[in-house]
Protein backbone atom coordinates (compact mmCIF):
# COMPACT_ATOMS: atom_id res chain seq x y z
CA UNK A 1 0.00 0.00 0.00
CA UNK A 2 2.84 2.53 1.15
CA UNK A 3 4.66 1.06 -2.42
CA UNK A 4 1.25 2.25 -4.35
CA UNK A 5 1.11 5.61 -2.60
CA UNK A 6 4.59 6.08 -3.57
CA UNK A 7 4.57 5.44 -7.26
CA UNK A 8 0.87 7.92 -7.26
CA UNK A 9 3.07 10.72 -5.47
CA UNK A 10 5.79 9.91 -7.57
CA UNK A 11 3.71 10.27 -11.00
CA UNK A 12 1.99 13.81 -10.02
CA UNK A 13 5.37 14.93 -9.78
CA UNK A 14 6.14 14.32 -13.14
CA UNK A 15 2.81 15.23 -14.84
CA UNK A 16 2.39 18.71 -13.14
CA UNK A 17 5.41 20.67 -14.78
CA UNK A 18 3.80 19.26 -17.96
CA UNK A 19 1.34 20.83 -17.09
CA UNK A 20 2.41 24.17 -16.13
CA UNK A 21 4.82 24.07 -19.72
CA UNK A 22 1.61 22.84 -21.53
CA UNK A 23 -0.42 26.18 -19.93
CA UNK A 24 2.55 28.85 -20.52
CA UNK A 25 2.83 27.39 -24.19
CA UNK A 26 -1.25 28.36 -24.49
CA UNK A 27 -0.03 31.98 -23.13
CA UNK A 28 1.83 32.81 -26.23
CA UNK A 29 -0.44 33.80 -28.25
CA UNK A 30 -0.75 36.96 -26.36
CA UNK A 31 2.51 37.70 -27.59
CA UNK A 32 1.72 39.00 -31.14
CA UNK A 33 -1.10 41.20 -29.01
CA UNK A 34 2.28 43.03 -27.83
CA UNK A 35 3.54 43.11 -31.35
CA UNK A 36 0.44 45.00 -32.47
CA UNK A 37 1.14 47.56 -29.64
CA UNK A 38 4.34 48.33 -31.51
CA UNK A 39 2.79 49.04 -34.58
CA UNK A 40 1.07 52.00 -33.83
CA UNK A 41 4.18 54.39 -33.18
CA UNK A 42 5.32 52.57 -36.48
CA UNK A 43 2.07 54.38 -38.51
CA UNK A 44 1.68 57.80 -36.85
CA UNK A 45 4.98 59.02 -38.05
CA UNK A 46 3.90 59.62 -41.69
CA UNK A 47 0.79 62.09 -40.40
CA UNK A 48 3.58 63.98 -37.81
CA UNK A 49 5.90 64.61 -40.81
CA UNK A 50 2.56 65.39 -43.11
CA UNK A 51 3.66 63.08 -46.04
CA UNK A 52 1.31 62.14 -48.64
CA UNK A 53 -0.33 58.90 -49.57
CA UNK A 54 2.06 57.77 -51.62
CA UNK A 55 5.16 58.22 -49.26
CA UNK A 56 3.49 56.37 -46.15
CA UNK A 57 3.03 53.52 -48.66
CA UNK A 58 6.87 53.84 -49.39
CA UNK A 59 8.04 52.85 -45.73
CA UNK A 60 5.80 50.09 -45.77
CA UNK A 61 6.79 48.49 -48.67
CA UNK A 62 10.49 48.91 -47.69
CA UNK A 63 9.53 47.58 -43.76
CA UNK A 64 7.56 44.73 -45.48
CA UNK A 65 10.34 41.52 -46.36
CA UNK A 66 12.33 42.46 -43.21
CA UNK A 67 9.22 42.16 -41.09
CA UNK A 68 6.86 38.68 -42.19
CA UNK A 69 5.89 37.52 -45.76
CA UNK A 70 2.72 38.28 -44.40
CA UNK A 71 -0.21 38.74 -47.70
CA UNK A 72 -1.41 41.95 -46.26
CA UNK A 73 2.27 43.32 -45.90
CA UNK A 74 3.44 42.26 -50.04
CA UNK A 75 -0.59 43.86 -50.97
CA UNK A 76 0.67 47.29 -50.31
CA UNK A 77 4.01 46.82 -51.77
CA UNK A 78 2.50 45.79 -54.89
CA UNK A 79 0.30 48.76 -55.20
CA UNK A 80 2.97 51.44 -55.18
CA UNK A 81 5.29 49.52 -57.59
CA UNK A 82 1.61 49.33 -60.65
CA UNK A 83 0.90 53.26 -59.18
CA UNK A 84 4.52 53.75 -59.63
CA UNK A 85 4.36 52.57 -63.03
CA UNK A 86 1.48 54.41 -64.41
CA UNK A 87 2.82 57.89 -63.46
CA UNK A 88 6.65 57.12 -64.85
CA UNK A 89 4.62 55.89 -68.58
CA UNK A 90 4.08 59.56 -69.53
CA UNK A 91 8.11 60.33 -69.09
CA UNK A 92 8.71 57.44 -70.95
CA UNK A 93 6.41 58.40 -73.80
CA UNK A 94 7.42 61.83 -73.40
CA UNK A 95 11.22 60.49 -74.04
CA UNK A 96 10.60 59.52 -77.69
CA UNK A 97 8.00 62.54 -78.30
CA UNK A 98 11.27 64.73 -79.07
CA UNK A 99 11.93 62.80 -82.06
CA UNK A 100 9.14 59.92 -82.61
CA UNK A 101 6.47 60.16 -85.45
CA UNK A 102 3.42 60.79 -83.06
CA UNK A 103 1.34 63.23 -84.43
CA UNK A 104 1.52 65.57 -81.04
CA UNK A 105 5.63 65.70 -81.46
CA UNK A 106 5.64 66.41 -84.95
CA UNK A 107 3.91 69.33 -84.38
CA UNK A 108 6.41 70.42 -81.75
CA UNK A 109 9.35 69.02 -84.24
CA UNK A 110 7.59 71.43 -86.92
CA UNK A 111 7.30 74.60 -84.89
CA UNK A 112 11.36 74.31 -83.94
CA UNK A 113 12.32 73.67 -87.39
CA UNK A 114 10.51 77.06 -88.40
CA UNK A 115 11.75 78.92 -85.04
CA UNK A 116 15.41 77.45 -86.34
CA UNK A 117 14.55 79.19 -89.99
CA UNK A 118 13.14 82.14 -88.87
CA UNK A 119 16.46 83.27 -86.41
CA UNK A 120 18.94 82.33 -89.40
CA UNK A 121 17.14 84.71 -91.38
CA UNK A 122 17.09 87.79 -90.22
CA UNK A 123 14.43 91.01 -91.38
CA UNK A 124 15.04 94.55 -91.12
CA UNK A 125 12.86 97.26 -91.92
CA UNK A 126 14.85 100.94 -92.38
CA UNK A 127 14.79 104.32 -94.74
CA UNK A 128 17.09 106.03 -96.71
CA UNK A 129 17.28 110.14 -97.09
CA UNK A 130 19.64 111.87 -99.09
CA UNK A 131 21.85 115.05 -98.24
CA UNK A 132 17.93 116.73 -97.64
CA UNK A 133 16.35 114.82 -95.72
CA UNK A 134 14.36 113.86 -98.35
CA UNK A 135 13.21 110.05 -98.55
CA UNK A 136 14.54 107.77 -101.17
CA UNK A 137 11.45 105.39 -102.29
CA UNK A 138 13.15 104.05 -105.93
CA UNK A 139 16.17 102.06 -104.85
CA UNK A 140 16.98 98.16 -105.51
CA UNK A 141 18.36 95.34 -103.70
CA UNK A 142 21.89 95.65 -105.41
CA UNK A 143 22.40 99.85 -103.64
CA UNK A 144 22.55 97.88 -100.57
CA UNK A 145 25.40 95.95 -99.18
CA UNK A 146 24.33 93.95 -95.72
CA UNK A 147 27.01 94.00 -92.27
CA UNK A 148 26.40 91.40 -89.79
CA UNK A 149 28.48 91.14 -86.84
CA UNK A 150 31.33 92.60 -89.04
CA UNK A 151 30.74 90.13 -92.17
CA UNK A 152 29.12 90.84 -95.11
CA UNK A 153 26.00 88.99 -94.94
CA UNK A 154 26.00 85.60 -96.57
CA UNK A 155 22.71 85.98 -98.77
CA UNK A 156 19.87 88.97 -99.70
CA UNK A 157 16.64 86.41 -99.51
CA UNK A 158 14.86 89.22 -100.05
CA UNK A 159 14.27 92.97 -100.47
CA UNK A 160 11.37 95.32 -101.41
CA UNK A 161 9.55 98.72 -100.75
CA UNK A 162 7.41 98.43 -97.77
CA UNK A 163 4.94 101.46 -97.95
CA UNK A 164 1.85 99.35 -97.43
CA UNK A 165 3.17 96.98 -95.35
CA UNK A 166 0.37 96.67 -92.27
CA UNK A 167 1.27 98.26 -88.80
CA UNK A 168 1.18 97.35 -85.78
CA UNK A 169 1.72 100.62 -83.98
CA UNK A 170 2.35 101.18 -80.04
CA UNK A 171 1.39 105.27 -78.48
CA UNK A 172 2.90 105.62 -75.36
CA UNK A 173 2.01 108.49 -73.80
CA UNK A 174 3.33 110.48 -70.86
CA UNK A 175 1.04 111.04 -68.13
CA UNK A 176 2.87 111.93 -65.07
CA UNK A 177 2.11 115.31 -63.85
CA UNK A 178 5.26 116.78 -65.68
CA UNK A 179 3.58 117.10 -68.61
CA UNK A 180 0.23 118.32 -67.62
CA UNK A 181 0.12 121.59 -68.70
CA UNK A 182 0.40 120.61 -72.52
CA UNK A 183 -0.94 117.51 -72.38
CA UNK A 184 -4.51 118.42 -74.08
CA UNK A 185 -2.52 119.30 -76.93
CA UNK A 186 -0.61 116.54 -77.34
CA UNK A 187 -3.91 114.21 -77.34
CA UNK A 188 -5.47 115.94 -79.98
CA UNK A 189 -1.71 115.35 -82.19
CA UNK A 190 -2.35 112.07 -81.05
CA UNK A 191 -5.63 111.49 -82.41
CA UNK A 192 -4.91 112.80 -85.24
CA UNK A 193 -2.23 111.30 -86.13
CA UNK A 194 -4.00 108.01 -85.57
CA UNK A 195 -6.51 109.10 -88.04
CA UNK A 196 -4.02 109.92 -90.42
CA UNK A 197 -2.10 106.71 -90.30
CA UNK A 198 -4.35 103.44 -89.08
CA UNK A 199 -6.26 101.60 -91.92
CA UNK A 200 -9.40 100.12 -91.46
CA UNK A 201 -9.18 96.47 -91.98
CA UNK A 202 -5.28 96.53 -92.56
CA UNK A 203 -3.16 98.48 -89.64
CA UNK A 204 -3.58 97.76 -85.62
CA UNK A 205 -2.73 100.04 -82.66
CA UNK A 206 -3.25 100.43 -79.18
CA UNK A 207 -2.64 103.19 -76.52
CA UNK A 208 -0.95 103.23 -73.31
CA UNK A 209 -0.71 106.12 -70.59
CA UNK A 210 2.09 105.86 -68.51
CA UNK A 211 3.10 107.94 -64.82
CA UNK A 212 4.32 105.11 -62.20
CA UNK A 213 2.46 102.25 -63.87
CA UNK A 214 1.69 101.64 -67.66
CA UNK A 215 -2.52 101.29 -68.51
CA UNK A 216 -3.61 100.08 -71.42
CA UNK A 217 -6.98 102.35 -72.43
CA UNK A 218 -7.49 100.68 -75.70
CA UNK A 219 -5.87 97.32 -76.62
CA UNK A 220 -5.30 96.60 -80.45
CA UNK A 221 -7.70 97.85 -82.40
CA UNK A 222 -8.18 98.92 -85.34
CA UNK A 223 -10.64 101.81 -85.07
CA UNK A 224 -9.42 104.93 -85.13
CA UNK A 225 -13.32 106.18 -83.11
CA UNK A 226 -11.82 103.36 -80.15
CA UNK A 227 -8.78 104.54 -80.35
CA UNK A 228 -9.75 108.27 -79.84
CA UNK A 229 -11.62 107.33 -77.09
CA UNK A 230 -8.61 105.20 -75.41
CA UNK A 231 -6.45 108.84 -75.36
CA UNK A 232 -9.33 111.22 -74.25
CA UNK A 233 -9.18 108.62 -71.06
CA UNK A 234 -5.46 109.47 -70.56
CA UNK A 235 -5.56 111.29 -67.21
CA UNK A 236 -2.49 113.11 -66.02
CA UNK A 237 -0.97 112.52 -62.99
CA UNK A 238 1.79 110.95 -60.69
CA UNK A 239 5.57 109.84 -61.01
CA UNK A 240 7.52 108.61 -64.55
CA UNK A 241 7.87 105.49 -65.36
CA UNK A 242 8.81 105.66 -68.78
CA UNK A 243 11.13 102.80 -68.82
CA UNK A 244 8.57 100.12 -67.66
CA UNK A 245 6.16 101.62 -70.17
CA UNK A 246 8.76 100.82 -72.70
CA UNK A 247 9.17 97.42 -71.69
CA UNK A 248 6.22 96.22 -70.86
CA UNK A 249 4.24 97.49 -74.56
CA UNK A 250 7.18 95.45 -76.18
CA UNK A 251 7.07 92.38 -74.67
CA UNK A 252 3.45 91.66 -73.46
CA UNK A 253 1.86 93.43 -76.32
CA UNK A 254 3.79 93.85 -79.78
CA UNK A 255 6.01 90.55 -78.61
CA UNK A 256 3.16 88.70 -78.19
CA UNK A 257 0.60 90.20 -80.93
CA UNK A 258 -1.02 87.80 -83.51
CA UNK A 259 0.13 88.68 -87.33
CA UNK A 260 -0.33 86.68 -89.83
CA UNK A 261 2.23 87.88 -92.33
CA UNK A 262 5.34 90.75 -92.29
CA UNK A 263 4.30 93.50 -90.34
CA UNK A 264 6.05 96.98 -89.37
CA UNK A 265 5.87 97.40 -85.36
CA UNK A 266 6.39 100.57 -84.32
CA UNK A 267 6.19 102.82 -80.85
CA UNK A 268 5.45 106.37 -80.95
CA UNK A 269 7.19 107.37 -77.38
CA UNK A 270 5.57 110.97 -76.34
CA UNK A 271 7.17 112.71 -72.85
CA UNK A 272 9.30 114.49 -71.62
CA UNK A 273 12.66 111.96 -70.95
CA UNK A 274 12.58 111.92 -67.58
CA UNK A 275 11.83 108.91 -65.02
CA UNK A 276 12.20 108.27 -61.59
CA UNK A 277 10.44 105.06 -61.29
CA UNK A 278 11.27 102.40 -63.29
CA UNK A 279 11.98 98.83 -61.91
CA UNK A 280 13.86 98.05 -65.35
CA UNK A 281 16.88 100.41 -66.85
CA UNK A 282 17.00 102.09 -69.82
CA UNK A 283 19.35 99.79 -71.94
CA UNK A 284 16.96 97.01 -70.83
CA UNK A 285 13.87 98.57 -72.16
CA UNK A 286 15.85 99.25 -75.37
CA UNK A 287 17.28 95.11 -75.41
CA UNK A 288 13.44 94.54 -75.10
CA UNK A 289 12.57 96.87 -78.46
CA UNK A 290 15.03 95.03 -80.37
CA UNK A 291 13.76 91.92 -79.26
CA UNK A 292 10.65 92.49 -80.61
CA UNK A 293 12.15 94.43 -83.73
CA UNK A 294 10.00 97.82 -82.68
CA UNK A 295 11.04 100.69 -83.93
CA UNK A 296 10.68 103.36 -81.41
CA UNK A 297 10.05 107.22 -82.51
CA UNK A 298 10.03 109.65 -80.06
CA UNK A 299 8.55 113.50 -79.19
CA UNK A 300 9.84 115.25 -76.85
CA UNK A 301 7.36 117.13 -74.72
CA UNK A 302 9.88 119.72 -73.59
CA UNK A 303 9.50 123.25 -74.88
CA UNK A 304 12.77 125.17 -73.21
CA UNK A 305 14.62 125.21 -75.92
CA UNK A 306 17.52 124.39 -73.84
CA UNK A 307 19.73 121.08 -73.90
CA UNK A 308 17.51 118.71 -71.58
CA UNK A 309 18.66 115.48 -70.11
CA UNK A 310 15.62 114.27 -71.04
CA UNK A 311 15.69 114.95 -74.75
CA UNK A 312 19.47 112.57 -74.69
CA UNK A 313 17.70 109.46 -73.43
CA UNK A 314 14.69 109.72 -75.85
CA UNK A 315 17.20 109.95 -78.42
CA UNK A 316 19.54 107.24 -77.65
CA UNK A 317 16.20 104.85 -77.19
CA UNK A 318 15.33 106.32 -80.98
CA UNK A 319 18.72 105.61 -82.48
CA UNK A 320 19.08 102.09 -80.99
CA UNK A 321 15.93 100.72 -82.44
CA UNK A 322 16.09 102.62 -85.92
CA UNK A 323 14.06 105.11 -85.23
CA UNK A 324 13.93 108.76 -84.86
CA UNK A 325 13.68 111.58 -82.35
CA UNK A 326 11.80 114.59 -82.31
CA UNK A 327 12.26 117.96 -80.65
CA UNK A 328 9.09 120.40 -80.87
CA UNK A 329 10.13 123.54 -80.04
CA UNK A 330 6.60 125.04 -79.52
CA UNK A 331 3.43 122.65 -78.89
CA UNK A 332 2.17 122.89 -82.40
CA UNK A 333 5.68 121.16 -83.76
CA UNK A 334 3.87 118.17 -81.97
CA UNK A 335 1.99 117.63 -84.65
CA UNK A 336 4.45 117.84 -87.62
CA UNK A 337 6.37 115.57 -85.62
CA UNK A 338 3.41 113.18 -85.66
CA UNK A 339 3.22 113.84 -89.48
CA UNK A 340 6.44 112.94 -90.24
CA UNK A 341 6.50 109.73 -88.65
CA UNK A 342 3.41 109.09 -91.08
CA UNK A 343 5.20 110.04 -93.71
CA UNK A 344 8.12 107.88 -92.24
CA UNK A 345 6.01 104.40 -91.58
CA UNK A 346 4.89 105.16 -95.76
CA UNK A 347 8.83 105.62 -96.85
CA UNK A 348 10.44 102.70 -95.59
CA UNK A 349 12.18 99.39 -97.37
CA UNK A 350 12.74 95.37 -95.67
CA UNK A 351 15.35 93.34 -96.42
CA UNK A 352 16.05 90.02 -95.05
CA UNK A 353 18.97 88.16 -95.23
CA UNK A 354 21.37 85.16 -94.09
CA UNK A 355 24.04 86.13 -91.90
CA UNK A 356 27.36 84.36 -92.31
CA UNK A 357 28.41 82.48 -89.52
CA UNK A 358 25.72 82.31 -87.55
CA UNK A 359 25.58 80.69 -84.23
CA UNK A 360 22.25 80.91 -82.04
CA UNK A 361 24.42 81.53 -78.69
CA UNK A 362 22.09 84.74 -77.36
CA UNK A 363 24.91 87.13 -78.17
CA UNK A 364 24.02 90.57 -79.51
CA UNK A 365 24.73 91.05 -83.56
CA UNK A 366 25.24 94.53 -85.07
CA UNK A 367 23.91 95.27 -88.37
CA UNK A 368 24.97 98.24 -90.61
CA UNK A 369 23.18 98.47 -93.89
CA UNK A 370 25.16 100.31 -96.26
CA UNK A 371 23.93 102.59 -99.26
CA UNK A 372 26.22 101.64 -102.51
CA UNK A 373 26.14 102.98 -106.11
CA UNK A 374 24.94 106.64 -105.21
CA UNK A 375 26.55 109.08 -102.89
CA UNK A 376 24.99 111.06 -99.80
CA UNK A 377 22.35 108.32 -99.00
CA UNK A 378 21.73 107.80 -95.22
CA UNK A 379 20.17 104.44 -94.56
CA UNK A 380 19.03 104.25 -90.79
CA UNK A 381 17.91 101.20 -89.37
CA UNK A 382 17.82 99.26 -86.19
CA UNK A 383 21.73 98.99 -84.55
CA UNK A 384 21.64 94.97 -84.03
CA UNK A 385 19.67 92.04 -82.58
CA UNK A 386 20.01 89.72 -80.04
CA UNK A 387 20.59 86.25 -80.73
CA UNK A 388 18.76 83.17 -80.22
CA UNK A 389 20.32 80.61 -77.31
CA UNK A 390 19.49 77.12 -77.29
Amino acid sequence: MRLRSAVLLLSMGLFLPAIYAQDADQGLPSAPSASQQKVPPQQPVPPAGSQSASSVAEPTQSQAPADSPKPEASTPATQPAADTQQSEAPKTNAVPALGAPAEAPQAEDESVATIRKTVNEVNVVFTVTDKHGRYVKDLKKDDFKVIDDSKPAEEIRSFQSESDLPLQVGLLVDASNSVRDRFKFEQEAAIEFLNQTIRRKYDQAFVVGFDVTPEVTQDFTDSTDALSIGVHALRPGGGTAMYDALYFACRDKLLKAQQRGPVRRAIILLSDGEDNQSHVTREESIEMAQRAEVIVYTISTNLTGNDHHGDKVLERIAEATGGRAYVPFQITDVANAFAAIQEELRSQYAISYKPADFRPDGRYRSIEILAQNQKGLHVRSRRGYYAPSQ
